[in-house]
């Protein structure tokens, strides 16, 4: 599978587009005002607690307070906060954990208000970004991640991925690791170290360790609110959680952000700076070049229609959201158990995409075609399962239920991603709206395409509005002479002034309207 990531750099924000096999699979806007990132590690300080939801509400900065749910607030809480005391009143004068004692752990099943008071500090970061009317959601588990390592405070253990499955390398990254970590400092080992050379690792971890110190050293003294530690921008998270040899391209229209990425390559993977690329100014926006516009456009929006004519209706409300699946109207019915199940796995596909590519969390329920066939409800969850996991989000996906309903949780740590495709409509000047005017020739070659499939005798004309037919006729060789080198049969074209801008007919030769829907 073949990755680019293209970078449309402005004075007010940043927009990435992840590409796989030129299909839009991430979509990431990051404003450069933003100051609060999933990672980001503060100083806080406990404004309330509330027994009835067993958490805390913590001034970071935010105009809301900041939630800390127990469940969130680790095993070795009582350590972090002696240390975190011990730095601010000077007591502590290192960074590293060698000569620290650690505390007792806390139980699992506490109550909030026995381990935290108000007005007490704690070193923090963040888990969710504030969504909506809530505040950011934070852990008191600090995590230092790098490519190939996680680094973990107050931790003693070792931990290897799952997805390395090879049982000699778990072992090997096993006793590496625990040989290089610092003392009173766990590690995680991430899939990306799979086959690493010990120096690599080693100056991953150095370089981990040196961001605690940093953290440490701004400790003494210090009042909360107060940021310690910032997570990296988004398009270095990004290269550092999906770069990977399949990546093939990195185009960026920003002189500055060019460098900045290769001088961050070429610290993380030397053979890979070769791929960035600076996106000369022309008469194309970055994003219209490399068709992340028109994909925007076909991506979002109510309805997403798929290369068969099948299509989702995706809709949110405060709970969760729904999605549903249809055939449209040009599913064969040869076999319509077989045809059932292809436009369901098209739909798997398509769900897991836009799952990603507008970054949807919470509870999802999918309403696929009805499927009598258990064979074919393996397949489809087997299906949905392997889309997944491209997934970096971690989800849970259920199987059919008896009324046919997949049930998907995926996590949430920031908003939504929005886009409303919808445009001023150029016949009623904007008392309605309509489709994307750019997707209008795709639903007219896709009718098209099927009225040849199901009429192969047939004579079609096309009727539509005099400016498109002109456009349909227009230059050597025209769309229209396309359209007969492709199925080899000749479309009239007819204009008719009583057809919308944007609106389209078929007819037979016997001038009867050919509809599909």
């Amino acid at each position: 599978m073949e990755k680019e990531l293209i970078i449309n750099a402005t004075p007010t924000e940043v927009e990435i587009a992840l590409l796989e096999d030129s299909k839009l699979v991430e979509l990431h806007n990051q404003k450069t005002n933003n100051n609060f990132t999933v990672g980001d590690i503060f100083l806080g300080k406990i404004n309330r607690t509330m027994a009835g939801l067993n958490a805390a509400f913590v001034d970071i900065g935010h105009k809301k307070d900041a939630f800390l749910h127990y469940t969130d607030l680790g095993p070795k809480l009582r350590s972090l906060v002696k240390y975190t005391a011990n730095s601010i009143s000077g007591e502590i004068t290192t960074h590293k954990l060698d000569s620290f004692k650690l505390e007792p752990e806390i139980i699992k099943t506490g109550k909030i208000d026995q381990v935290l008071s108000r007005k007490d500090m704690v070193l923090v970061q963040v888990l969710k970004e504030p969504i909506s009317t809530k505040g950011p959601r934070l852990s008191c588990e600090i995590t230092i991640p790098g490519r190939y390592l996680v680094l973990t405070p107050f931790g003693d253990s070792v931990a290897v991925s799952k997805k390395i499955g090879n049982a000699e390398e778990r072992k090997r990254l096993q006793l590496l690791v625990e040989s290089i970590r610092p003392k009173n400092f766990g590690v995680i080992v991430r899939t990306a170290a799979e086959g690493k050379k010990v120096a690599d690792l080693h100056e991953e971890l150095n370089m981990m360790v040196g961001k605690w110190e940093e953290v440490f050293r701004q400790l003494p003294r210090a009042k909360p609110p107060m940021k310690l530690l910032s997570e990296l921008d988004k398009t270095s998270s990004i290269l550092r959680d999906v770069l990977n040899d399949s990546f093939n391209k990195i185009v960026v229209n920003d002189k500055q952000l060019f460098q900045n990425i290769k001088n961050y390559l070429s610290a993380i993977a030397p053979d890979q700076v070769r791929i960035v690329q600076f996106y000369k100014p022309s008469g194309k926006h970055i994003f219209e070049a490399y068709g992340v516009n028109r994909q925007i456009k076909a991506s979002f929006g109510k309805t997403a229609t798929m290369p068969s004519g099948a299509y989702l209706v995706i809709e949110h409300t405060e709970a969760m959201h729904v999605i549903d699946v249809n055939s449209g109207h040009k599913m064969q019915t040869i076999n319509q158990e077989d045809a059932v199940l292809n436009v369901n796995l098209e739909a798997a596909e398509e769900i897991a995409r836009q799952l990603r590519l507008r970054d949807i969390g919470g509870i999802i329920i999918v309403d696929f075609i009805d499927m009598k066939n258990p064979e074919h409800k393996k397949e489809l969850m087997k299906m949905m399962r392997h889309h997944m996991k491209k997934d970096r989000a971690q989800h849970t996906i259920l199987p059919l239920s008896k009324f046919g309903l997949m049930q998907i949780t995926r996590q949430r740590v920031r908003p939504e991603v929005k886009i409303n495709t919808a445009e001023v409509c150029p016949t009623c000047n904007g008392t309605g709206k309509t489709n994307a005017s750019i997707l209008l020739m795709d639903e007219v070659e896709r009718d098209l395409t099927f009225i040849h499939q199901s009429r192969q005798k047939a004579k079609i004309s096309l009727q539509v509005h005099p400016y498109l037919a002109a456009f349909l006729r227009k230059g050597f060789p025209s769309i229209q002479m396309k359209w007969y080198l492709k199925y080899h049969r000749w479309i009239k074209v007819a204009p008719s002034p009583d057809l919308g801008m944007l609106e389209y007919k078929f007819f037979d030769d016997q001038e009867d309207e050919i509809r599909l829907q």
